[in-house]
């Protein structure tokens, strides 16, 4: 008898296949004497539609809503039908006797292979690999301690329950709303709370009203004070402030009244968790969250260089202790040689507070593995990711950070002004990053008590308050992981849920809730600022209250928890979410509120002949069919990484066939053909850099390629 190992991936499924000694290769699968390894591709089933419960449910009517499936149906995806077909195949043999469940260790990848395991009417006992890595080390102690598939039970009901609510939740929603609007209108239990935080951030700079504060400066020759109004370097008062400067614009000496010596310790950075690591790379490099998650995918599955990606916390587990050090010398070559070896010369100890269990969920913090990482053959992105995670992988093995900070307060006239200065007694963990981040050492001249300082100038500062700023990308991700600050009048028991619980959407599904938010035109860029379009603020005006504040999300997760924990049952759950999508759908259909489309062109759509609507993708402006049915898209410009020789910002790119031009919103214009022939002039054919150079990457194809291969074409791009 044989065991079927179930992976989520082909190249995990290799991986473990190659360890186990499975060579034989099948349709969809790999045998040895002891194990069969199969794979899924992500999920292989998913929720049915509601037309594959009511084929009357195809168009789309208010009377017919809300749905409620009774009961839920899983049906395979139609892309990845061989794939389900085969690995059905495998469960059904005779001499299979159990199921090793070797997908993700989580929450979706429970459900990825307990869905398959539904649709197959698969019986057969189960047993549950739990690992954070696909090292082969990593794989051979995980099939050596096997858990039983039932304690991972309670995990697949939280999963099954989170998805059968946003099924009926966003569904219904969605509808009520796109019928009753004449609009293709979504909404959703994550997406939405999120682009009301969007909103409710440019209200808050809306209405924002800057203040102005004054200062005053002491200028001397050893270095500039500032002048202190009790703790703030700042006043408001206007008045008081230039009576001040009249009364000391004659001051020509001040005495230091006191010099205060404040050692200081800097712990390093916490290690990453993904949300860290996209904010991080985002701030570094403008990356996507798309972007990083799938550039870590590949360091995880393709080099196996780097942890499981999609874990939230920041720490590590006592039982990794004994592997710290050969992580360390996996890395101890090329640029990380010195930084390496200083460590292994000594104890190998990280530092106060990353080691700890119960800050340990699923999966513990993204790190380097055991295996050396073939660094040449890095692509520029993973280079720069793993140099990210290497260097805050070894900080965190460093001695803290320590200086002496000196504050000098100068009297000048009756009045306190002050100066501070960072003198660095051990570099620490900083040594690391010493080519990287500004130096705090910030030398001050020697200064006695009681030293008289001639006065150069007292100069009078001003300024104004400034409203927060937009968001970019990667403060949005920040904003989702803590909204705490958006959930103004709810308890402090709910806030503290959504912080436990990671906020809003999981570290493995908040840059796929962004990219939604962009897809639907919910959302915009404005330079690297994300804003609200006219149809999202619209949309939050037009949907039931609760589905706007991230309480809803706070609510059902802390009840997720519960399920998983075993403290609640999955149907107690389904009754609330059944009477909210009730209530929602109600709330819907007597709004008076009403939606307008104020981005029409004036062409008519070459399909169905109903107006085309202009909106901005991420990728450049489109044009849309308003007809969710007819789903019509046109790129009409793309946004490339050409720059405009007269301002330099980015050009797009407009037109078709002859007509193509490059275009900038300083007003320069250079046609397609003037353009080809300046690149021509300055070299035979564009390599693979610039093409990346001048496009903007995209993990998915253009919407209308046509475009996007004229560009690739005139870069000298081949496929």
């Amino acid at each position: 008898m044989k065991s079927l190992v179930l992976a989520e991936k082909p190249s995990v499924a290799r991986d473990i296949a190659r360890v186990l000694g499975c060579s034989q290769k099948g349709n969809g699968y790999l045998e040895g004497k002891q194990y069969i390894v199969t794979w899924a591709l992500g999920h292989l089933v998913t929720q049915a539609q509601p037309e594959q419960y009511d084929a009357e449910y195809k168009e789309w009517k208010m009377e017919n809503l809300p749905i409620i499936p009774d009961p839920f149906k899983l049906v395979p995806i139609k892309q990845s039908m061989k794939q389900y077909n085969a690995v059905k195949f495998q469960l059904s043999r005779g001499d299979v006797n159990e199921v090793i469940i070797a997908t993700d260790a989580g929450r979706e990848g429970e459900l990825v292979a307990r869905w398959i395991l539904e649709k197959t009417k698969t019986r057969k006992p189960i047993k549950r690999l739990w690992i954070s890595s696909v090292t082969d080390k990593a794989i051979k102690d995980g099939f050596n301690n096997l858990k039983d598939g039932k304690a991972y039970d309670n995990l697949y009901a939280a999963a099954v329950a989170r998805s059968e609510a946003d099924w009926v939740v966003g569904i219904n929603a969605t509808r009520a709303l796109t019928v009753k609007h004449n609009a293709q209108l979504s909404t959703g239990r994550v997406q939405t709370p999120t682009l009301a935080m969007i909103a409710e951030r440019e209200k808050q700079i809306r209405n924002f009203q800057p203040k102005p504060y004054y200062g005053l400066q002491a200028v001397t020759e050893k270095a500039a004070f500032t002048w202190t109004d009790g703790n703030s370097a700042q006043s408001f008062d206007k008045e008081k402030v230039d009576k001040l400067f009249k009364q000391l614009d004659s001051a020509h000496e001040g005495t230091v009244t006191d010099i205060k010596i404040t050692p200081k310790r800097q712990p390093a950075p916490p290690l990453f968790d993904l949300t860290e690591l996209q904010k991080e790379a985002y701030k570094r490099y403008g990356w996507s969250a798309k972007e990083t998650l799938n550039t870590l995918q590949g360091l995880y599955e393709r080099y196996k260089i780097v942890t499981y990606p999609r874990t939230d916390s920041k720490h590590l587990t006592s039982d990794m202790k004994d592997t710290l050090k050969d992580r360390i010398k996996a890395v101890e070559m090329g640029p990380y040689r010195a930084l390496a070896n200083t460590i292994l010369k000594g104890t190998v100890a990280a530092q106060k507070g990353v080691i700890d269990d119960a800050k340990v969920s699923d999966h513990h913090a993204i790190i380097p593995t055991e295996e050396t990482p073939p660094l040449h053959d890095l692509g520029d992105k993973e280079r720069k990711l793993y140099d990210m995670i290497v260097k805050r992988f070894l900080a965190v093995f460093y001695p803290v950070h320590e200086y002496d900070q000196t504050t000098v307060k100068l009297t000048v006239g009756g009045e306190t002004f002050q100066t501070k200065g960072n003198t660095i007694r051990n570099e620490g963990w900083k040594r690391i990053y010493n080519d990287e981040d500004d130096d705090n050492e910030t030398l001050l001249p020697a200064f006695e008590k009681g030293q008289k300082l001639n006065i150069k100038a007292v100069v009078l500062t001003d300024g104004k308050t400034k409203p927060p700023a937009f968001f970019n990308e990667g403060t949005l991700l920040g904003a989702m992981e803590n909204p705490a600050q958006f959930m103004a009048g709810e308890s402090k028991e709910l806030i503290q849920t959504l912080g436990e619980t990671g906020g809003l959407g999981t570290v493995a599904t908040r840059a796929d809730i962004i990219d939604k938010l962009f897809n639907t035109f919910l959302i915009e860029k404005k330079g690297n600022d994300v804003m609200t379009t006219s149809k999202g603020r619209q949309l939050l005006d037009l949907v039931p209250e609760d589905l706007k504040s991230p309480k809803l999300t706070a609510n059902w997760e802390q009840q997720l928890t519960k399920i998983a924990k075993g403290q609640l049952k999955k149907e107690q759950f389904m009754k609330e979410m059944i009477l909210f999508a009730q209530k929602s759908v109600s709330d819907i259909k007597k709004s008076d509120q009403k939606f307008k489309h104020d981005n029409v062109t004036g062409k008519m759509c070459p399909d169905c002949g109903k107006p085309l609507l202009e909106v901005n993708g991420k990728r450049g402006k489109m044009n849309v069919c308003q007809d969710r049915e007819c789903g019509y898209k046109k790129q009409v410009a793309m946004q490339t990484n050409a720059r405009c020789p007269n301002c330099h910002k980015k050009l797009e790119m407009q037109g078709e066939g002859e007509g193509k031009i490059f275009v900038c919103k300083c007003g320069y214009r250079e046609k397609l053909s003037a353009f080809e022939k300046r690149k021509k002039s300055s070299q035979s054919k564009a390599t693979k850099k610039d093409v990346n150079k001048f496009l903007k990457q995209q993990d998915e194809p253009p919407v209308n390629t046509a475009m996007a291969d004229a560009l690739k074409k005139l870069l000298g791009q081949n496929d």
